[in-house]
């Protein structure tokens, strides 16, 4: 989670300071350690992968001449910084927000989220109806990740049927540990004053276009991007979308600055071409070895 360049790399290990003073939490302290009830807290957990998105990028950055940006949820705010859209200082103020107002609002309205693999879109889009119609509460789709997964996300009781409707069309099912329905109108409070705050970042049109989550399409304007930051948390992620998309460019090398690399895993899931690749950058070690090659 980021130890390794922030020993090294004085820059880093500062980011890491000002991330803990906006949040008020120890957040090298949770995320070095080995409390995973804590690690687990969406109010830590979104300023601490930003730090790690945001060191890892300025590491590589030299050696990288993108085409175009994407991140996906929280990981946009990443790529708006990495874009030169927002400084990385009112970026993560806005996750810190961010990570806070979802974490209210999972409490104050709790829901659930779960993946859904080894089925199509439209099977999924059906089941979700059935489940929807059968209980009478909200689920939908929160992120179309690749064709064969999708996050379900709602009210407990609706996303629990969508499983259970899931694993009888010989799909699988996996309830996330989360208990809040992120990217549904159940978090429309939350999302109606985070919209409300980023009026007031310096927003700027990006050095390459960001592919957004919202829309799965490249933006290339501030005045397109900031309407579509300020639905995202309501909004479903359209990632497998926004791969295509990007392959639509002419991009055929991606590469995803982050600790775990499922993005980079995602992309051959999603495009069935020999010519596009994928890797991932998580560690200095990594980075060292790639800038070599």
């Amino acid at each position: 989670m980021g130890r390794d360049l922030a020993e090294a790399w004085p820059e880093a290990m500062e980011l890491w300071g000002r991330a803990e003073k906006l949040a008020g939490l120890p957040l090298r302290e949770i995320f070095w350690g080995d409390d995973i009830q804590a690690m687990a807290s969406t109010r830590a957990l979104q300023p601490a992968l930003t730090v790690v998105n945001l060191t890892l990028w300025a590491k590589c950055q030299e050696k990288c001449s993108p085409r175009a940006m994407a991140g996906h949820s929280l990981g946009e705010w990443s790529a708006l910084a990495a874009a030169g859209v927002l400084p990385v200082s009112e970026v993560l103020e806005a996750v810190v927000l961010r990570g806070r107002l979802m974490d209210e609002a999972a409490k104050d309205c709790p829901g659930a989220m779960a993946a859904v693999l080894k089925l199509p879109e439209p099977a999924v889009i059906e089941l979700v109806e059935a489940a929807a119609q059968a209980t009478g509460k909200l689920v939908r789709i929160a992120n179309y990740n690749t064709p064969q997964q999708h996050v379900l996300s709602g009210e407990k009781e609706a996303v629990e049927a969508a499983c259970a409707l899931a694993k009888e069309r010989k799909g699988r099912a996996v309830l996330l540990p989360v208990s809040g329905a992120f990217h549904t109108p159940l978090m429309a409070e939350a999302a109606a004053e985070f919209a409300r705050w980023i009026q007031r970042l310096s927003w700027r049109d990006p050095k390459v276009p960001v592919v957004l989550n919202a829309t799965g399409a490249p933006a290339a304007t501030a005045a397109a991007i900031a309407p579509a930051m300020a639905e995202q948390m309501m909004a479903s992620v359209r990632w497998s979308q926004g791969i295509r998309a990007m392959v639509d460019l002419g991009i055929r090398s991606f590469v995803e600055v982050g600790p775990k690399g499922v993005l980079a895993r995602m992309v051959g899931q999603i495009v069935d071409d020999p010519e596009v690749r994928a890797l991932c950058l998580s560690t200095m070690e990594q980075i060292v070895a790639w800038e070599e090659n």
